[in-house]
């Protein structure tokens, strides 16, 4: 059987995780990254068990032990009194229960560990256009170049020039800006902290021995403008230290005494019908771009990659279609239910206090436990692949 052609488009999280599946597979690919330096921008990065078990499957687990952290739980608290709303256990408890752990680490050490596993990556190179011909794809470069391929596989964010081969749509804002930032691992305690409140919430957790990393949401009325997707513009600790006035002085403390923030303003993207063509397929941020109210965007992506690497494998030219229908069957209503939850977190996350927010906790009490939230991280992509096989 002749050896598949593939590219991938995109060196991020989710292109390289992209690459390391298909070198498990056995198969080849060569990465194209538009940026001329190879790196990940951002700070911490939650990593489910659901993501967790395949990293180690990819050869990843002394990686993730030495830089990762494993906190003990994920904490949901009231934004002005601090009362627990939920508490889920991780540590040890958790990877009992899932089989894998859940990990917080900086994105660049998760970067890092992807990058030594993928073979070929090609920096300084901007695809502008791929053209599905049925029978082979082609990728078209700023440069002029082009490159003929069985397979082009879409992992350029969310403003995915490879996402226009299916759809043409854009992304739109969601009317919340983030704030982020680092403070040192002494201010708080290992856990997920998430404090709900009136129109925001603010997020913490360790991403090494020494750092925290925080995450803090304020809604904005209008969109800012496309500038403002990127993760490294400045913001003003000022500016995010008037929006918590009010707050625990837990958050309080915590915000103001940031040293310096970002501020990234949160945009979506329509559903997609299907997540591939004959020849394109799509991954990550470029297919289903997701809101960080649940934690699941590189985790969803790290499962795309598993599961296109499980249905291309053995594959010849000819078989691409077939393998990539099946990989849309396998993704599509999995994407769905955790889009699903990731919208009533974006409703319910912000409710002021009364009736609905006191509903809200109660509903919150039940899911988030080791047993409401197996669906989520003891889901097996690769077992799951396998019962479809198996089924008649």
């Amino acid at each position: 059987m002749d050896s598949l052609r593939v590219g991938v488009v995109g060196a991020g999280i989710a292109g390289l995780a992209v690459a390391a599946g298909l070198r498990r597979a056995g198969i080849g690919c060569v990465v194209y990254e538009r940026a001329r330096r190879l790196g990940e921008v951002g700070a911490g990065i939650q990593v489910g068990p659901n993501a967790s078990r395949l990293l180690h499957r990819l050869g990843l687990a002394d990686d993730l032990r030495a830089v990762g952290v494993r906190p003990a739980a994920v904490e949901l608290r009231h934004w002005h009194t601090g009362a627990p709303a939920a508490r889920m256990p991780l540590g040890p408890v958790g990877e009992s229960a899932y089989g894998a752990p859940y990990y917080t680490l900086h994105r660049a050490a998760l970067h890092r560990a992807l990058r030594r596993l993928v073979d070929r990556v090609e920096v300084g190179r901007r695809c502008v256009g791929v053209v599905d011909r049925g029978d082979e794809a082609e990728l078209r470069f700023e440069d002029g170049a082009t490159v003929t391929t069985d397979l082009v596989i879409g992992a350029d964010g969310i403003r995915s020039v490879i996402r226009e081969a299916l759809v043409r749509d854009a992304p739109y804002f969601s009317g919340i800006t983030v704030y982020r930032g680092l403070t040192s691992r002494a201010a708080v305690e290992s856990v997920v902290a998430v404090w709900l409140g009136p129109g925001r919430h603010c997020v913490w957790y360790p991403i090494s021995d020494d750092q925290v990393n925080v995450v803090a949401s304020v809604p904005e009325p209008a969109s800012p403008g496309p500038s403002s997707e990127e993760w490294t513009a400045p913001g003003r600790v000022a500016d995010l230290v008037a929006a918590y006035e009010g707050w625990h002085p837990d958050v309080r403390r915590i915000v103001a005494g940031l040293d310096a923030v970002t501020r990234w303003s949160l945009h979506e993207r329509p559903s997609l019908r299907r997540l591939c063509t004959a020849r394109v397929a799509l991954v990550g941020d470029a297919a289903h771009p997701m809101l960080p109210f649940g934690a699941q965007g590189a985790s969803q992506a790290i499962e795309d990659a598993a599961a296109l690497a499980i249905c291309l494998r053995g594959a010849g030219a000819t078989d691409v279609p077939a393998a990539l229908h099946r990989y849309d069957a396998l993704r599509r209503p999995r994407l769905a239910r955790v889009a699903a939850v990731v919208g009533v977190h974006k409703r319910d996350h912000h409710l002021a206090d009364g009736p609905r927010q006191r509903a809200r906790d109660r509903a919150l009490g039940r899911r988030m436990s080791l047993r409401g939230q197996r669906w989520l991280y003891g889901y097996d992509i690769e077992r799951a692949a396998t019962a479809e096989e198996l089924r008649p």
